[in-house]
């Protein structure tokens, strides 16, 4: 008769699970704040609470929609963690707070499968560490996208009809405005300024010039903005509100996820309004400065040096520059060595015409795919300078402390509805408190982006911005290519490479009938 016997082997340890929790707000508003220090306080506790769990970090977003990962700092980080091996688990309260939109959020959790990293949905119950958790996650997060996508579309209707009965205003104001109770009104130190560049324009100074003059003052922008560019002044001087009008609409949100803001280039109705608020410059020297741009564009081929190519095109083989030539009435450019015979370069020969219209195609081209491209590198940039900055440890404790004022508001809230707190000490102390959570958002804000003075992003930024503002046209923008363009190098006689702001290089062929293709 056969013996068994049964081997009772050792009792396993108890494995410790690196937990992370992420927790999102989607607004400024006081209620979220509450909410946000809620979360923080809930997650602390909830490992607190559990010993298989350790909590290794708290990771937080603040007033950023959930509908793209874009521009989510502390998202990144949370996944970069998690590709270094630091985290097991990611705790989150539900799927609407990770993501609303179903490709990015499936993405994500199919790469962090492969980091052997669960998540667990608290509101839904889903654990993405069982079978076919995707299947699962789908719906709700269908759900949830079709959410945002129905709320964004209720207000793009009610942000129309608005503007339609000249109700609407604006969301965020211009400089040399406040908004107060829904209405604009005049920040008289900032007015000053607006003002002054209208001045100083109408004296004969450039865009660029006039920002340097305002750099050099220390003359301050808004929103932790420190430099004054080129494109802003133009965007001051172009901006209609100042005399007192307003066109609505001049950029739009896109209709499915993820959002993108657009620029209106008549693909919705404009809606201009005069008269709408109050104005900072007269209409008349609004006017003449609209009338001094178009004549300074009509006359830049005469402006700063004699022709717009002059020292900017240059031979491939000796580095020097182009000289124009006139042959039967037409302009040509070649090499300047070879046409003086001091080299023997190859023979470039590049009309003219050909050259200005190689450079719109390229800059209409750039302009399109300006988000994928610009957007992208200056993003990459950004988290690279964010991971290398040093300033992370000191964001962990700006959140701890944002999430400790805000619970102490929440229960001076408490203590006023109750009447144990009158209403001034409790006006008087939350308003001190709201104070110090402004201060403590704003050096948050200056630590994710305490990088920004570095001269290749201002250059990356600054040649996003130009674009952004410029008219793409068939016809040259010598404005836009004397701000854009730092050389030009003629490979051949088909071939150009476009160096621009940032180190930027593009290449464009032009054909021998003059059309130009993407190299």
């Amino acid at each position: 008769m056969k013996t068994i016997t049964e081997i009772t082997s050792k009792q396993q340890e108890v494995k410790i699970i690196r937990l992370a929790a992420y927790c999102r707000v989607s607004s400024d508003s006081e209620d979220q704040l509450h909410s946000f220090a809620a979360q923080i306080r809930y997650y602390t506790e909830y490992t607190q609470r559990d010993p298989k769990y350790r909590l290794v970090d708290i990771y937080a977003d603040e007033g950023i929609t959930g509908t793209s990962m874009e521009k989510r700092n502390e998202f990144h980080r949370l996944l970069r963690d998690c590709k270094k091996g630091l985290i097991d688990r990611i705790i989150v309260k539900s799927v609407s707070r990770f993501a609303r939109n179903t490709e990015e959020l499936l993405a994500t959790l199919r790469m962090l499968s492969e980091y052997e990293v669960s998540v667990y949905f608290e509101e839904q119950g889903i654990d993405t560490a069982m079978m076919n958790s995707e299947m699962i996650v789908t719906f709700p997060g269908m759900a949830a996208q079709q959410e945002s996508v129905a709320i964004s579309g209720n207000m793009r209707w009610s942000y129309k009809k608005r503007m339609e009965s000249g109700e609407f205003n604006c969301c965020s104001p211009a400089y040399g405005f406040n908004l107060v109770n829904g209405q604009l009104e005049i920040n008289e130190s900032e007015a000053a300024v607006v003002q002054r560049i209208f001045d100083l324009y109408l004296q004969g100074y450039g865009k660029q010039t006039i920002a340097n003059m305002l750099n050099e003052d220390g003359v301050c922008r808004r929103y932790n903005q420190t430099k004054w560019y080129g494109f802003t002044i133009d965007y001051v001087l172009n901006n209609e509100r100042y005399m007192g009008d307003i066109l609505l609409q001049k950029s739009y949100t896109t209709e499915s996820l993820p959002f993108k803001k657009m620029r209106n280039k008549g693909e919705q109705p404009q809606y201009y309004v005069e008269n709408s608020n109050p104005a900072i410059v007269s209409r008349e020297t609004y006017q003449a400065v609209q009338s001094l741009q178009r004549e300074r564009r009509t006359n830049t081929v005469r402006q700063k040096s004699v022709y717009p190519l002059t020292g900017i095109l240059r031979c491939p083989e000796c580095g020097r520059a182009f000289r124009r030539q006139i042959v039967r009435e037409k302009a040509y450019w070649i090499c300047g060595g070879l046409s003086s015979g001091a080299t023997k370069c190859k023979s470039i020969r590049l009309q003219e015409d050909e050259v200005y219209s190689s450079f719109q195609i390229m800059t209409m081209k750039l302009s399109e795919n300006r988000e994928y491209l610009l957007g992208s590198l200056i993003k990459q940039i950004e988290e690279m300078q964010y991971r290398t900055s040093g300033s992370q440890e000191r964001i962990k404790e700006l959140d701890k402390e944002i999430a400790d004022l805000s619970t102490q508001n929440l229960l001076l809230a408490r203590l006023h509805t109750k009447g144990i707190l009158n209403a001034s000490d409790y006006a008087k102390q939350s308003s001190d408190i709201g104070n110090k959570i402004t201060e403590l958002r704003i050096e948050r804000r200056k630590k994710l982006s305490e990088d920004e003075d570095d001269e290749l992003l201002d250059e990356l930024k600054t040649l996003d911005g130009l674009l952004d503002e410029a008219e793409t046209e068939w016809e040259f923008n010598g404005e836009l290519f004397e701000q854009i363009v730092v050389s030009i190098t003629a490979k051949s006689n088909s071939e150009l490479t476009f160096k621009l702001l940032g180190g930027i290089e593009l290449t464009e062929k032009i054909s021998e009938k003059g059309r130009c293709e993407t190299a």
